[in-house]
């Protein structure tokens, strides 16, 4: 599979652009963050110097291949005893649909199974993010729980034959 994004380490430079991405709603109307006020780039600067500081978070942004723009993050977090949580956002709303959070799920879990050696990953996605849930199925998650608005997945390195020539496969992970 040839892919047309690549992740790369977030930095705090970055936070000239998703400063903006929190304060579109349209972005977090499938999340459990809801803003209560208007996210300034400072405010955004010092939220992401302290993420970057946590030790158990490894944060990407998601980059076009053709011209680097930087069009959302990628996240483990909570990595403990070889497991994690996953999120994924595209905060640029003109790359909704066409594939690149599907690109941005694989890499990831590539780095998560390949180089941080874990066991399981697991994902909050709401129940009516049907697009979402759709690639996070297609990726080889699978429902583990479901509350009143977010369905629970998971998604283990042995669970399926098939997922382990997804991770292996020869891709570009960090530019």
């Amino acid at each position: 599979m040839t892919y047309s994004v690549y992740l790369r380490n977030l930095k705090l430079s970055d936070a000239k652009t998703s400063y903006m991405w929190r304060n579109n709603p349209l972005i977090w109307q499938f999340t459990r963050f809801k803003p209560t006020k208007q996210i300034t780039e400072a405010m955004e600067t010092e939220w992401l110097k302290k993420a970057l500081s946590n030790t158990n978070e490894y944060r990407f942004a998601i980059c076009l291949k053709s011209n680097s723009q930087y069009l959302g993050n990628v996240q483990l977090i909570d990595v403990k005893s070889r497991n994690a949580e996953f999120h994924l956002f595209i905060g640029e709303p003109s790359f909704w649909g066409m594939g690149l959070g599907k690109e941005a799920t694989a890499l990831i879990l590539n780095y998560g199974f390949t180089y941080l050696g874990l066991d399981s990953i697991r994902l909050e996605v709401h129940k009516e993010n049907y697009a979402a849930q759709s690639v996070y199925k297609k990726s080889g998650f699978f429902v583990i729980g479901e509350g009143q608005d977010f369905i629970e997945m998971l998604i283990q390195r042995d669970d399926k034959p098939e997922f382990q020539k997804i991770i292996t496969q020869n891709i570009s992970m960090l530019q």
